[in-house]
């Protein structure tokens, strides 16, 4: 094997947690290759996943506000959607980050080795039939759409992630397989658009994971918007055909089964590890029952000289969290301390008014027998939300009730996704409502709402 085709570290997966690690491992010196399939570089996250779905978002909250959200600010005003333009600045703003990505790559002499990678063995990885040595191999493949046994996915009529990120024309009905954060995202996007949109989910709730009294919120707050919910609910069978796709859909605690018939179908009820031809079993590394690749606290598997990060290890399948272990492996393989404090990983739901959590949820606590104190606080009650007309939702901490140390934050609201980080940066640091407080909020700004929530884990609040 040449010199050439030796790296001190191989990444197999340039997605944010393989194309980070990447980037910090040249920083640090270290001589490294990735490996990836796509022509572009990102992964899921960049091409097909986060970020379109962010910038169709954007499009269709511009034009929902221009039908109807003017009026009120004496702006009147005719929209009329052109969904072509609006996809061409979707796929420019992809272009424009993928493009990003590649000036890294070159900055930091990063090798590209454009095909799809796998362990051979004896420290080498094998990208369509090239091989290649490593002292250290990351596997960072990511994740892959969950299959849904009896609907067959053909990205037409019944649609992806992927899918509903590239439609031709709005449909006039959608249904929406799963309310989740995919699902929930899409569904308010082509509802926007014009389609009407019914969710259906398993559960006997939305949002699996988030806080319960936040996800009660949203849903009526979706409702208002148009989208319906069909709950406790599971599908049985797709059937497409001329005039769309018939589901069947049943109780999911058992009963008669009806039929819900809609023009496209959107599949979101999660994302699986994408581990599919990597030559695991070989290497020795087994996975988990739900397909994740263990790892101890350094991120190292089974196998000798073999690491994983990402959506392909156990834990909150997020980009941003994808990125911090990239950043933590490749510090540890460059001798330091690299680690990622999974207590302070913020979720958000990209929907309008956004939703964002970090920590436990109120159930997470009262299921461990954790004693709290909950502040809560209405943006009904916030000056700047009242200006901007977004009075919908609330936010809520949760802390420990005798030291008042935060355990956790919930925010449903306008710029929740922002918002929220105040939050992270006082846990990171093991601070207390009070800490949080203390500190200078700027009026009138949304921000102020968490203050007066921290405030108000003591009774303190004043704007109430």
């Amino acid at each position: 094997m040449t010199e050439s085709n030796s790296y001190d570290v191989i990444v197999i997966g340039a997605g944010p947690g393989g194309y980070v690690c990447a980037i910090r491992c040249a920083q640090l010196g270290i001589r490294v290759a990735v490996a990836e399939q796509r022509e572009n570089l990102g992964g899921t996250c960049l091409n097909v996943g986060c970020i379109p779905s962010k910038a169709l978002l954007q499009s269709s909250e511009k034009f929902a506000e221009a039908q109807h959200g003017l009026a009120e600010h004496g702006i009147e005003a005719t929209a009329t959607l052109n969904l072509a333009a609006m996809m061409a600045r979707k796929d420019g703003v992809v272009d424009k980050l993928t493009k990003g990505v590649a000036y890294l790559f070159k900055k930091n002499r990063i090798d590209h080795l454009k095909g799809r990678g796998r362990l051979a063995g004896n420290g080498a990885v094998e990208v369509d039939g090239e091989r290649y040595a490593a002292k250290h191999i990351v596997i960072a493949t990511g994740s892959d759409v969950m299959p849904l046994p009896g609907v067959e996915i053909d990205e037409k009529r019944i649609v992806s992630s992927t899918g509903a990120l590239a439609l031709g024309t709005v449909p006039k009905t959608m249904a929406v397989i799963g309310a989740g954060y995919i699902g929930l995202e899409m569904g308010s996007v082509w509802a926007r658009l014009g389609a009407k949109v019914t969710v259906v989910e398993f559960l006997d709730r939305i949002l699996p994971g988030m806080d319960g009294e936040i996800a009660k919120q949203v849903q009526r707050i979706l409702k208002k918007q148009g989208l319906e919910f069909r709950l406790g609910r599971k599908v049985t069978g797709a059937k497409a055909g001329r005039g769309g796709v018939s589901l069947s859909v049943e109780p999911a605690k058992g009963g008669d089964a009806e039929s819900l018939k809609a023009e496209a179908v959107l599949v979101a009820i999660g994302r699986r590890p994408f581990t599919e031809g990597l030559g695991l079993e070989a290497a020795g590394i087994e996975t988990d029952a739900r397909g994740f690749i263990p790892v101890d606290g350094h991120f190292r598997t089974a196998a000798e000289g073999v690491y994983a990060i990402g959506d392909v290890v156990p834990g909150p399948m997020l980009a941003h969290k994808a990125e911090e272990e990239g950043v933590a492996l490749a510090e540890l393989l460059a001798g330091q301390a690299g680690h990622v404090n999974y207590e302070t990983v913020p979720g958000i739901v990209y929907t309008w008014p956004e939703v964002a959590s970090v920590g436990k949820t109120e159930e997470q606590l009262k299921e461990a027998g954790i004693a709290y104190r909950a502040g809560k606080f209405p943006f009904g009650a916030n000056s700047r939300a009242i200006c901007t007309g977004e009075t919908d939702g609330m936010v809520k901490i949760l802390a420990d009730a005798e030291t008042e140390r935060i355990l956790g934050a919930h925010i449903v609201g306008p710029e929740a996704g922002n918002t929220i980080h105040e939050v992270v940066n006082v846990m990171e640091f093991g601070g207390c409502a009070e800490d949080l407080a203390r500190c200078f909020h700027a009026h009138p700004t949304y921000n102020e709402a968490v203050r007066e929530a921290a405030l108000d884990v003591s009774g303190a609040a004043r704007q109430r």
